[in-house]
């Protein structure tokens, strides 16, 4: 069957697919001729690398699919890539995808949020903003300026009564009749499309002229409000991190590799500055050939990023480079080169880019990553036992005073964090700050569980939050149960030392630098995080509560409706009549108001 493919290959351009005996895709590729670039694989006179030997070795099916060019094909390879993920292509994932702001120009009054996908929707994207606080920074802005709407309510200006965000001069309130007329709200949607594309000269010349009207009309109160628009403009323009059109629009990449180990840094120049940074990480790689890799993560990298500079800096060259700027070329509807410069101020830039790819590495593999025994083994010699402590559950306990005591059970696997594990408790039998017997509760509760459970794995290692005390209250509860051999440690906040079962009079003092310290703190300091989070909805919907309820006409709905609108009690107190109204009522609303008041005067 492969081999009857393999002669009838056609010889146009095109994307080809290659399977093992499961039907699963290994690789996918793209060719200039499909006939010739296919069967050079299977060519015995060919010398092939490691990874392509392998690659031959597993191909049972082979599929097609034939493109009207190059640069169609490539993108077709890209998008198939991205989807599929083969093993033996580089694919490209990142920890984090950036922001953008979407003005929904497809709707007949634009909402404007922020988004991290991109569809084809006619909608108006801009961004990725680097780095992403200055999309939330612009967002806000835009709401305190222009006030275009952030819900996604259908506008038919038949609602009674606008929502909080009127009220606080954050909207314009088209979906009251009469608040805001379409072509008001058209203008504000004009005025922030030519904000956010960068278009601040023109914005600012319309702003002073509605500024100088306003002025000549003695409306000194509209002419002071676009006086502090066109302030707030010139701010942003010299100031803003967006990806903008500019002279010095650039991409830099460098990376840094070590056996089956890379790191991609990619630096962000615009205007001619670094904006911005984005890091990339392989740790399976069969084997590396710089200009293959490259070609293969522009591919992957400007499929999913909606910008494309001018020029794009790389440290390898590349077999395709044409094709790949023929199709960004397209793509900008401008000229795009890629280059690999040997000398100068963008070589310089450069070398910095390898540096930074260089440190990165070192941060990912050799400090915050090292796996399995490379960060277990010294653990294992520090705990003294026989196996390596794979499975790590850490516990904390949280309260105020002691009161609403919660509990976290967080699970670390071979080295790494497994949020599906992660367990919250509530502490039902300790009445006041009593942390041991907390601490002895909740161990109980779960290992209990853990034995019942007839899935139930124990851990190789009990870590616990906290000292000597916690340590032998974990250990009184585990040999209530029988589990006098689990192990158990306990790692003290202040002197950041190991309190070991068997061993409480001599704890292990680590090195600040050491991996194995870094793996305990972080487990700490997740199931610290974890407890506390806990601990704060607790409290808060004690406080609600404990307030509200007592309040006449506040139920378990309007209860409801108040936490997700003001999202603290404290907020719910200082709210007036008019921000309260839209939400519960206007009696109920004078209820609040009036209980608070009460409560302040007694």
């Amino acid at each position: 069957m492969l081999q009857q493919k393999l002669d009838h290959l056609p010889v146009e351009p095109g994307v080809y697919v290659y399977k093992n005996a499961q039907g699963k895709i290994i690789y996918v590729g793209k060719a200039r001729s499909l006939r010739h670039r296919v069967r050079s694989y299977f060519q015995e006179s060919r010398p092939l690398d490691t990874k392509t030997q392998r690659l031959v070795s597993e191909i049972a099916d082979l599929e097609y699919i034939v493109t009207d060019s190059e640069v169609e094909a490539l993108i077709l390879e890209s998008t198939l890539v991205k989807k599929h993920q083969p093993r033996y292509n580089v694919n490209l994932k990142d920890d984090k995808s950036f922001p953008y702001l979407k003005l929904t120009v497809n709707e007949p009054f634009p909402r404007i949020f922020i988004t991290r996908r991109i569809r084809k929707d006619g909608a108006l994207y801009f961004g990725p903003f680097l780095p992403a606080s200055y999309a939330r920074r612009t967002i806000k802005l835009v709401n305190k300026y222009f006030r275009l709407r952030t819900c996604n309510l259908e506008i038919n200006g038949k609602m009674s009564r606008p929502c909080l965000d009127y009220q606080m001069k954050r909207c314009l309130g088209p979906c009251v009749a009469g608040l805001c007329t379409r072509e008001e709200y058209g203008r504000a949607v004009e005025d922030v499309k030519l904000l956010l594309s960068g278009r601040t000269d023109e914005l600012i010349r319309q702003l002073e002229q509605r500024m100088n009207r306003a002025s000549d009309e003695m409306l000194y109160e509209a002419a002071a409000m676009y006086r502090d628009w066109i302030a707030m403009v010139k701010d942003i323009s010299e100031r803003q991190k967006m990806i903008l059109e500019g002279q010095d629009d650039c991409d830099l990449f460098g990376y840094h590799q070590e056996g089956s180990q890379l790191a991609l840094e990619v630096f962000a120049m615009r205007g001619g500055r670094v904006v911005g940074r984005r890091e990339f990480f392989w740790e399976d790689l069969l084997s590396f050939d710089p200009g293959e890799f490259f070609s293969q993560a522009l591919n992957q990298y400007y499929l999913q990023d909606s910008f494309t500079p001018k020029e794009i800096y790389i440290p390898a060259d590349i077999e395709d480079s044409e094709v790949l700027e023929a199709w960004l070329s397209e793509r900008k509807g401008s000229r795009v080169y890629i280059r690999s410069p040997r000398q100068g101020l963008k070589s310089e830039m450069l070398d910095l880019v390898m540096r930074n790819a260089r440190m990165s590495f070192d941060t990912r593999f050799r400090i915050l990553k090292a796996k399995g025994e490379e960060l277990l083994k010294p653990l294992q010699e520090i705990l003294e036992t026989d196996s390596l402590p794979r499975r790590i559950e850490t516990f904390d306990i949280s309260h105020v005073q002691g009161s609403e005591t919660v509990a976290s059970m967080v699970l670390c696997v071979n080295g790494e964090m497994k949020r599906s594990g992660y367990r919250k408790f509530k502490i039902e039998s300790v009445k006041g700050p009593d942390d041991f017997a907390a601490m002895r509760e909740v161990i109980h509760r779960h290992y209990e569980n853990t034995l019942e459970d007839d899935e139930g794995n124990l851990p190789d290692l009990v870590l616990i939050d906290g000292g000597k005390g916690q340590l032998s209250a974990a250990v009184s509860a585990l040999d209530d149960l029988g589990l006098e051999n689990q192990l158990v440690a306990a790692i003290a906040k202040k002197e950041e030392i190991l309190f070991v079962k068997g061993r409480e009079d001599s704890p292990v003092g680590l090195p600040k630098e050491s991996p194995v310290l870094h793996l305990i703190q972080m487990m700490r300091d997740e199931a610290h995080r974890f407890a506390v989070s806990y601990h704060r909805k607790r409290r808060e919907l004690r406080d609600f509560d404990s307030e509200l309820m007592d309040i006449p006409g506040i139920g378990e709905v309007r209860k409801k409706v108040l936490l997700r609108a003001f999202g603290s009690l404290e907020r719910v107190k200082k709210a007036g009549f008019d921000e309260l109204a839209p939400y519960v009522g206007p009696k109920a609303a004078s209820q609040i108001i009036e209980h608070f008041t009460r409560s302040q005067e007694s």
